[in-house]
C-alpha cells in the first residue's frame, strides 16, 4: 500500500484551538474528467544519459517513485520511473521509456497523472482527499442549498474552502468543524454553518435590505 503522505493529494481533519483545521497534502488538485490526478510535468532532460527532470506537485517529491507508472492526460502510458532522487522543486528520474537525453527533452512539458484509485484509503473518517472534496454540494444544517465545492486554499491564515453559489461570486469557508460541523462523502454533501458575512449580502453577493 502506498503511504498516505506520498503526495500533497489528502487533507485531514484534526482538532485545535478553532476546531478542525486542514492539512493538505496535494498542492494542484486538478482532476480530469477520466479521474486523473495531475500530480507531474517533466521540465526536461537531465545530464546526457537519458535522465529526466520532473515537477513534482506533490508535498513530497519522492511520492513520484511510489506510485512509479505515471499516465498522460488521455489515460495512455506516461512514464514508468524506475529511480530517482531530489532535485530542486521535484525529482531527476529514470524511466523505462527514456533512454536518451534527446528523447528527454521531446517530452518536456507532458503532463503526467495517476489515477483516483490508486490512492490509498484515507487513515481516520476526519481524512479526506482534497479531490473528493472538490464538487461536493453545501448545504446548511438546515439543507438549504449554499452551492458546491468549487476548490480548496490556503492563503496563509488557515485552510479554506471556495464556495461556488448557485448565483453570483464564489466566497470561503472556513475549514473548522465550527464552520464544517460535518462531510458526508457517500452523499456529495458537506453540512455548513454560513458565515454572518454571507448571511448579510445574501448568496448572491447582493446586500440585503
Amino acid at each position: 500500500m502506498l503511504p498516505c503522505a506520498a503526495g500533497e493529494l489528502s487533507a485531514k481533519l484534526t482538532e485545535g484551538a478553532s476546531g478542525v483545521s486542514l492539512r493538505p497534502i496535494l498542492k494542484a488538485a486538478s482532476v480530469t474528467d477520466t479521474n486523473l490526478i495531475l500530480v507531474a510535468r517533466v521540465a526536461g532532460a537531465f545530464g546526457v544519459r537519458g535522465e529526466v527532470r520532473l515537477t513534482a506537485y506533490t508535498a513530497d517529491p519522492m511520492a513520484l517513485l511510489d506510485y512509479r507508472e505515471l499516465k498522460r492526460e488521455s489515460g495512455q502510458p506516461g512514464l514508468t520511473l524506475t529511480s530517482a532522487r531530489p532535485a530542486k522543486g521535484g525529482i531527476v528520474a529514470r524511466a523505462r521509456e527514456i533512454e536518451t537525453r534527446e528523447q528527454a527533452e521531446a517530452l518536456r512539458g507532458l503532463q503526467l497523472f495517476i489515477p483516483r484509485d490508486a490512492l490509498p484509503p484515507t487513515e481516520d473518517e476526519d481524512e479526506f482527499y482534497l479531490v473528493d472534496l472538490i464538487g461536493l454540494s453545501v448545504v446548511t444544517p438546515e439543507g438549504e442549498s449554499l452551492g458546491v465545492v468549487r476548490n480548496v486554499q490556503d492563503f496563509g491564515a488557515g485552510d479554506l474552502l471556495e464556495i461556488q453559489p448557485a448565483h453570483g461570486a464564489s466566497w470561503y469557508l472556513p475549514f473548522t468543524r465550527e464552520a464544517v460541523p460535518e462531510v458526508r462523502l457517500a452523499e456529495r454533501t458537506i453540512v455548513a454553518v454560513r458565515p454572518v458575512e454571507i448571511e448579510d449580502e445574501g448568496l448572491d453577493g447582493s446586500e440585503e435590505p
